[in-house]
């Protein structure tokens, strides 16, 4: 994912110097990473990605094949935080409530206790989400775009950060439930993993011979260092210039062929927060041109919908976004 900085964003850079850096300790940021990919080897752009929704607070999406790290990817970073964090399998018996809780009548004192379900914690693993029913994949929806659960009439408030890691498995399709736009539009990224290099591969073989596990992982920033990181995120300046490059391209993805619904203004938004995260995460307070193109296909992709003769020739939502970026100029900073 990551290039050499274009020219123009190194202009670009240069034409807002005067916004200055981001005033936070960016060896927390450092820490997070390598702590993550102390266990996760040889994936630094899925770690990026990760950390973009996180300090975005957006969802991410993981599809990919068992056994490449999705759930340990997970664990990783939630014991990285030092934060709670719950793992759901979906199956097509699990129901709403098994996810958001459930309120339990307690016939002694004649009221209603709120027991909360395991969507009540930092970081939740939604795997395999696809061999859910759409009635329970929608219960994560409010989860997700609210931050709250709604319950026999009661709103109840999730922890913060809240982040949704959802899994699924793009091979096994029988028996599954594809995921509706609504609920797809949801996730701020949508990414894989992929199989390691074979030197990455051996090293996760030496450290699991070491008996190293993803529990033993240890907390490398508190409460209040993500906290700040969020709050910083959401106050990295971003150009005029680049609010309306964001808007062009996705305003292309709509007119494109082949593409019966392209992305929608919440994904013009996505854009703008997950860049902001990225710009962060390179230890600057605000966003060049090249953060925007980054992100594009991770964050717009899977928002597109393919009509048949586009799904005939092969195309898919990455290839529309790849010639959005071709096709759109970027901004300079004398434009």
């Amino acid at each position: 994912m990551t290039s050499a900085v274009p020219s123009s964003d190194l202009d670009f850079d240069r034409g807002i110097h005067n916004q200055g850096r981001v005033d936070i300790d960016m060896s927390r940021v450092d820490r997070l990473r390598a702590s993550v990919g102390s266990f996760i080897k040889g994936k630094p752009s899925t770690i990026n990605l990760a950390l973009v929704c996180l300090l975005a607070q957006g969802h991410l999406l993981l599809d990919d094949v068992p056994g490449v790290g999705k759930t340990s990817l997970a664990r990783a970073l939630a014991h990285s935080l030092g934060v709670k964090w719950n793992r759901i399998q979906f199956t097509p018996d699990v129901l709403p409530s098994d996810v958001t809780g459930v309120s339990v009548y307690h016939q002694g004192t004649g009221t209603f206790e709120f027991h909360p379900g395991p969507a009540f914690a930092s970081v939740v693993l939604a795997d395999e989400i696809n061999r859910a029913t759409p009635r329970t994949q929608a219960a994560l929806l409010e989860a997700m775009e609210e931050g709250t659960v709604s319950v026999d009439g009661e709103t109840h408030v999730l922890p913060w950060p809240f982040l949704v890691i959802a899994t699924q498995n793009p091979v096994e399709m029988a028996g599954t439930y594809p995921l509706p736009e609504a609920q797809l539009d949801r996730f701020l990224i949508r990414t894989s993993l992929g199989y390691p290099g074979h030197d990455d591969e051996v090293q996760v073989l030496t450290d699991h011979h070491a008996g190293h596990r993803v529990s033993e992982i240890q907390a490398v920033v508190g409460a209040d260092d993500v906290h700040e990181l969020i709050r910083a995120a959401a106050s990295v300046h971003i150009d005029p210039l680049v609010l309306d490059y964001i808007v062009r391209l996705v305003g292309w993805t709509r007119q494109a062929e082949g593409v019966t619904l392209g992305a929608s203004p919440r994904g013009s938004i996505a854009l703008l927060r997950a860049a902001r995260a990225w710009a962060i995460l390179h230890g600057r307070a605000h966003v060049l041109p090249g953060d925007v193109q980054a992100l594009a296909s991770p964050v717009l992709a899977h928002r597109l919908v393919i009509d048949v003769d586009g799904q005939a020739r092969g195309l898919t939502g990455v290839a529309v976004v790849d010639m959005a970026v071709k096709s759109v100029a970027a901004p300079q900073p004398n434009d």
